[in-house]
């Protein structure tokens, strides 16, 4: 009996799937996608309507071959690949490869929003055919991409060194990041100060206030002595209340979680990267076992712009919070949301996809990170139904001659959706605490009150803070730079890249990356800004709805973009300084250049002379303060491809060289050192100095803490999907948590 088949993206979604369907169906996985533009060339036929030229990805040729035979012995074949462009992409290139194996019989797409039984159930009612359009729009991004990064890349090569690329967005974003760091260089801190009050009315409670009017204007106090002056005269002052007033304050819940808000508040409570916050939320969507019930989608499809909700979940989740928290709690009727008019409101905000699956049922079930985005979203989806929060605003104005003070208390009435959702978290993911001002019951306007203390407060002005990951991204998608599947590639490819690094959870631009988007700016500035950008995905849109087709969309943009580039001439651009040196070996001028290991000084009779070196700075910093065992000569520090290591500055006359040591000695024949390495595609492991007289290695990173239980061992540093990070004794196998703290010298195995 033939069967239908399913393809799907992932292996975990499809065994989810299968529970659902029954033995009809056979459901497999493509892995992602089967076909790409080829890496060595641009791949894209310009004088042809830019036709691209597709190529099977490395490795996916028996994936294919797999899915054809399966195909081939099929009655129907449903493509369920994810519902977003990408994802009919990848459907469009399935159903090619399938041509002739599904000749005759009918080939659907289907779109699973959420992986539940009744998601499946609706959307296999409702198959439709692959949307071309959807297809010609990701494609013209895919081929637009390619085009900028095989055509501007090069530019860089010769004004910098060869290997650095630039793309159409994540150069938008290194753009953002630069320009903030200029704007902090730039900034003028001045000092101003404020002042503070407690009043007391005699035989009341007391309250604070601040200083805000002198002479009916807002106070000016820029120095330490215009504050003690300003002290004196307000202590010669005697106070009355002069104004009193009370309201009610309401404050109303989010909106459900889109990609972009889920990602900043991943950051901002759990401090997740946006890479992380997706691949997490990616195993929610697909299915996680939940013991008896089998593998169950959790939430619903986390690449979104929308905050519409299914009037389904709208009813499940009030029925939900009166149940759980009370009829007061659940508005009048549902919220809506307004969906921003850039938005393809293709699909619902990330929800739950079932009240039954509470994070407290499904703990035991998810690992840590799992369960902290589950439960973040849960919480938000949830306050987001529910009645706003009410406070008691009290504000009291105290005069004292020409002098006004004025304090704000306010109180909760109700805290409504607070009771789920504390939406007062602040950038460095702890809770803002929320200081209540209480102002006495008894006072009253023309009360005589006391100046108990006054208080002076030092400011400085302080210039913009640099983006965290979270307010990258929200500035990317507040300028409309890329797309919800978008944000968490476009920051990670710059870190990649070695244009900006994360310090305390902030983005700073490295000298590198300055360079480059200095380079950028100067020559391609009309190319690589937000509101080209922005203009350009809006043009995207356009061939997604119709109104606009793939060819004119990409004769608009490349016409332009190749009249710019045959504009910049890179001999005119180069990037280098005259260094103040005269070469040694040839007597020409030196000049800094830059190199894939960072800024050195060269002969400018290069290639005739080859003379290089570290800058003056940089050399005392590689410098080892130790001799060469060999000749006699500096040690410094080197890299190469496969990490950092100590050499003979002597080098090529000179070949010392020997690994940077972690410190603690080999396991296995406890003569060597344990050091880390680079494998050929940069993926780090660890082994022991003797190599290859001794053949220890460990993808784990050993921890130089002694094991509490046996004593024998140091630890070392694993993480899996299910426990997340925790250190393991690789002798006597016990487990411990990942705060043990693995550099104390008291415990440091022998």
């Amino acid at each position: 009996m033939s069967k239908s088949l399913i393809i799907v993206e992932s292996p975990s979604k499809a065994r989810t799937i299968n529970k659902y369907l029954g033995k009809k169906f056979a459901v497999e996985a493509s892995v992602g996608h089967i076909k790409n533009l080829p890496s060595k060339d641009l791949g894209v036929d310009v004088e042809n309507g830019f036709e691209p030229r597709y190529v099977t990805i490395r490795g996916k040729a028996p994936v294919i071959k797999d899915l054809q035979k399966r195909a081939g012995k099929a009655d129907s074949v449903y493509i369920a690949t994810d519902p977003d462009r990408e994802g009919e992409a990848i459907a469009w290139h399935i159903a090619r490869e399938l041509t002739k194996q599904t000749e005759g019989k009918p080939v659907y797409r289907v779109l699973f929003n959420e992986i539940t039984k009744s998601g499946i159930e609706e959307a296999m009612r409702s198959p439709r055919s692959i949307d071309d359009r959807l297809v010609q729009s990701q494609q013209a991004r895919r081929v637009m991409d390619r085009i900028v990064g095989y055509k501007v890349s090069p530019f860089l090569w010769k004004t910098i060194y060869k290997g650095l690329s630039a793309g159409r967005v994540q150069s938008v974003a290194l753009r953002l990041v630069c320009e903030r760091e200029k704007e902090i260089a730039d900034f003028n801190i001045e000092e101003y100060w404020t002042i503070t009050g407690e009043f007391r009315k005699p035989g009341d409670g007391a309250f604070h206030a601040k200083l805000v009017k002198e002479e009916g204007k807002a106070p000016e106090i820029p120095n330490e002595e215009a504050a003690a002056g300003l002290l004196e005269k307000l202590r010669r002052q005697t106070w009355r209340i002069s104004d009193m007033q009370s309201k009610e304050i309401s404050r109303s819940p989010a909106p459900p979680f889109i990609t972009s808000s889920m990602q900043q508040e991943a950051s901002n409570r759990l401090r997740f990267s946006a890479k992380r916050s997706m691949r997490i939320a990616q195993q929610l969507y697909e299915g996680v076992e939940l013991g008896e019930e089998g593998a169950v989608g959790l939430i619903t499809y986390m690449r979104t712009d929308s905050t519409r909700t299914s009037g389904e979940a709208l009813g499940s989740v009030r029925e939900f919070i009166g149940a759980q928290y009370g009829r007061e709690f659940v508005p009048d009727a549902p919220r809506t949301f307004k969906v921003k008019k850039s938005a393809q409101d293709a699909h619902e905000a990330i929800r739950p996809t079932s009240m039954e699956f509470t994070p407290q049922m499904v703990k035991r079930y998810l690992n840590a990170d799992q369960y902290a985005l589950y439960e973040l979203i849960w919480k938000r989806f949830v306050a987001s139904q529910m009645s706003a929060a009410k406070m008691l605003q009290r504000t009291i104005l105290v005069d004292g001659g020409p002098y006004q003070f004025k304090g704000v208390g306010s109180t909760y009435t109700f805290r409504g959706f607070l009771q789920v959702y504390d939406d007062f978290a602040g950038e460095n993911g702890q809770e803002v605490n929320e200081e209540e001002s209480i102002i006495p019951e008894g006072l009253a306007v023309s009360d005589a009150v006391d100046a108990e203390q006054l208080d002076p407060h030092q400011h400085f002005t302080k210039p913009p803070p640099r983006y965290s990951e979270s307010s990258l991204v929200r500035e990317l998608e507040a300028n409309g730079v890329g797309r919800p599947s978008t944000y968490a590639l476009i920051v990670s490819t710059i870190q990649d890249r070695g244009y900006v690094e994360q310090q305390n959870r902030r983005f700073h631009a490295t000298t590198l990356g300055m360079d480059v988007s200095k380079m950028l700016t100067t020559y391609f500035d009309s190319l690589f800004n937000v509101d080209f950008t922005s203009r350009m995905e809006e043009e995207l849109d356009t061939i997604a709805s119709g109104e606009s087709s793939y060819l004119k969309v990409m004769e608009d943009f490349y016409e332009p973009f190749m009249k710019l580039l045959d504009s910049v001439s890179p001999e005119e651009a180069r990037l280098q300084e005259d260094a103040d040196e005269k070469c040694e070996k040839c007597g020409s001028p030196m000049i800094i250049r830059w190199g894939r290991n960072g800024k050195f000084m060269a002969c400018s009779g290069y290639p005739e002379c080859k003379n290089a070196k570290p800058l003056p700075g940089e050399a005392e910093k590689m410098k080892i303060d130790e001799p060469c065992p060999d000749c006699g000569g500096e040690l410094v520090l080197k890299q190469s491809r496969y990490g950092k290591f100590i050499g003979c500055r002597n080098y090529p006359d000179c070949r010392f060289t020997r690994p940077i040591t972690l410190g603690f000695a080999c396991p296995k024949c406890k003569e060597g050192e344990v050091v880390s390495r680079l494998t050929k595609t940069k993926r780090t492991f660890y082994g022991c100095t003797r190599y290859p007289d001794c053949d220890f290695t460990s993808w784990d990173r050993p921890v130089p803490k002694a094991c509490p239980s046996c004593k024998n061992s140091y630890l070392l540093h694993k993480y899996t999907q299910k426990k997340g990070e925790f250190l393991k004794c690789p002798e006597c196998k016990e487990e411990f948590t990942k705060e043990l703290d693995p550099f104390d010298p008291s415990q440091v195995a022998a």
